[in-house]
C-alpha cells in the first residue's frame, strides 16, 4: 500500500537497506560484542587508574577527597595526611582497629603500618566522598 501524505507532506516509502530495520542493525550479536568490548576496556582503565602511588604523604586539598587516594608503603612507614581544606577531616581506618585520627584545618595527622597488608580508610565526616587506602608491602 502507498503511504498516506497529508496536504503540502509527501512521503517516501523507502525498503529498509540490507541488514537494518527502521534504522536498527538486525545483528544483535555484533552489539552484544561491541557492548562486551566497550565495558572490558572500561574495566581495565579503570584497574591501571587504581595502581597505588608509592609514597609517605597524603593532601586533603579543598575538594573532599585525598590526594592521591591509593598509596603503597613498606612495612614501617609513617603515613602523613595534611589537611589544606576550610573543614575538619579525618583518617579512619576501616581494618576494626578504630583507629580515627581528626585533622582540622592546617592540621597534619600520621600513623605508622606495622604490619603488611591493605588498609582502606575514610574521612568519618564526609565517607561517602573521601576514601582510599595504603598498601603496606615487605622491605
Amino acid at each position: 500500500a502507498p503511504p498516506r501524505s497529508r496536504p503540502g507532506v509527501t512521503l517516501h516509502h523507502r525498503p529498509p537497506e540490507f541488514g537494518m530495520s527502521h534504522g536498527i542493525p538486525r545483528a544483535p550479536g555484533k552489539w552484544l560484542a561491541l557492548i562486551v568490548l566497550a565495558l572490558a576496556l572500561a574495566g581495565c582503565a579503570g584497574q591501571a587508574a587504581a595502581k597505588p602511588l608509592a609514597t609517605t604523604h597524603v593532601e586533603m586539598p579543598p575538594s573532599y577527597r585525598f590526594d592521591p587516594s591509593d598509596i603503597q608503603v613498606p612495612v614501617g612507614a609513617t603515613v602523613t595526611w595534611k589537611n589544606s581544606d576550610n573543614f575538619t577531616h579525618s583518617v579512619h581506618l576501616l581494618d576494626g582497629s578504630n583507629v580515627d585520627k581528626v585533622a582540622h584545618p592546617g592540621d597534619s595527622v600520621s600513623i605508622t603500618f606495622t604490619r603488611v597488608g591493605t588498609y582502606r580508610y575514610e574521612c568519618s565526616f564526609h565517607p561517602h566522598d573521601m576514601e582510599g587506602q595504603v598498601v603496606v608491602v615487605a622491605r
